[in-house]
């Protein structure tokens, strides 16, 4: 396997820098406007036995979701994406303002994505494990035991120049340090695919790491991330019939956070899941530049989620980050740009689709 050897010539980087290096792409001007998004509904989903999956940002993203509120979680899939905590400097909360932000997001790129740190002991499994059960005895996350039941899936593209593949592997080894068996961790690194979503007939050239984020490898990353989580499921359909509904997520923010969602994200239900309560959710965090407003729904639609979906009584959760002028590509924070409780459940965005979650249970969730 290839290792990055991209340079990064400064360590004071900014926060434009790392949306550009971790960017799946440009962004479109698009806006999705929550005029005529419908509240998220109440179906008496089986929260407890959710499963979160994402790339690049997205997959830090559902790595700290995961350690959040590992009670709940049963499984998750980190694609093209480093260990828990990975980017946290050893000086966090030690400057005011944007500081640790800044501090951590220089950490971030050479060390937890380019893989360049590691004499330093930058992206180490076994310190990152350290620090995860000192959070836990904090109470900032769930019990460690809670995660350690619990499956995941990896995937690492032989063509990704994005994250080095050593780096997925690390976060393979931080959850074998936590105490996952071996048995419960799948690592698929053979495929040569880029900085993306693989399926299996949908998307660009495989080796592509460009707009929209979803390459054709012939294989079906969703499919094989879900029956890894979940076990045996019965076949995908051919087409979904279900609805993918765009919702409102402002109720889910508090005023005063900075969780920098977009206005509308998408659930897709299939019509088993309206018709009877007990579906489990499967939440899927998008990559940077992979939001509705680069890509529109590509990811959403074409990752082959909603026919996996269908056939098996899962609802699938799209949350949307918003473009901003701290985050012009709209990564999930995984570096510290909505404050310095990113990597616990106070988290903005943590905070935020926990609450969409309970809603989708029928236990309230919105502000």
């Amino acid at each position: 396997m290839s290792r990055v050897r991209t340079p990064i010539r400064s360590l004071t980087l900014t926060a434009a820098l790392i949306a550009a290096t971790l960017a799946t792409g440009g962004c479109n001007e698009t806006k999705q406007n929550a005029a005529n998004a419908r509240p998220l509904p109440a179906l008496g989903a089986n929260i407890d036995e959710t499963s979160v999956s994402g790339i690049s940002s997205g997959a830090y993203m559902a790595g700290q979701f995961q350690m959040a509120h590992a009670k709940s979680i049963v499984g998750a899939a980190i694609i093209a994406g480093g260990p828990y905590g990975c980017s946290e400097s050893i000086f966090a909360n030690t400057m005011p303002g944007t500081g640790t932000a800044i501090l951590n997001l220089s950490k971030a790129v050479n060390g937890c994505m380019l893989d360049l740190l590691g004499v330093w002991g930058v992206s180490d499994p076994d310190d990152l494990a350290k620090k995860a059960e000192e959070r836990a005895k904090k109470g900032e996350i769930d019990p460690i035991a809670d995660v350690v039941n619990d499956r995941i899936y990896l995937f690492s593209g032989t063509a990704d120049r994005t994250v080095a593949p050593s780096i997925v592997k690390h976060a393979a080894d931080f959850y074998e340090k936590l105490g996952v068996p071996q048995k419960n961790i799948e690592f698929v690194s053979d495929l040569p695919a880029g900085h993306a979503f693989v399926t299996d007939d949908e998307g660009s050239a495989c080796g592509i790491s460009g707009e929209p984020y979803v390459v054709n490898c012939d294989y079906d990353q969703a499919g094989a991330l879900l029956k890894f989580i979940y076990g045996d499921l019965q076949p995908r359909a051919t087409t979904p019939t279900g609805d993918f509904i765009d919702f409102d997520q402002r109720p889910f923010v508090r005023d005063n956070d900075s969780a920098e969602l977009a206005e509308t994200g998408v659930v897709y239900v299939p019509k088993a899941c309206a018709q009877s309560p007990g579906c489990r959710v499967h939440i899927a965090f998008h990559g940077c530049s992979q939001n509705r407003e680069a890509v529109g729904d590509t990811f959403i639609k074409e990752s082959g989620f909603a026919r996996w979906a269908d056939t098996n009584r899962i609802i699938v959760l799209f949350p949307q980050v918003a473009d901003s002028p701290i985050n012009p590509q709209g990564c999930w924070d995984w570096w510290g740009y909505t404050g310095p409780q990113y990597l616990t459940r106070d988290a903005p965005q943590i905070a935020a689709v926990d609450r969409m979650l309970d809603a989708l249970h029928g236990r309230g969730g919105g502000a």
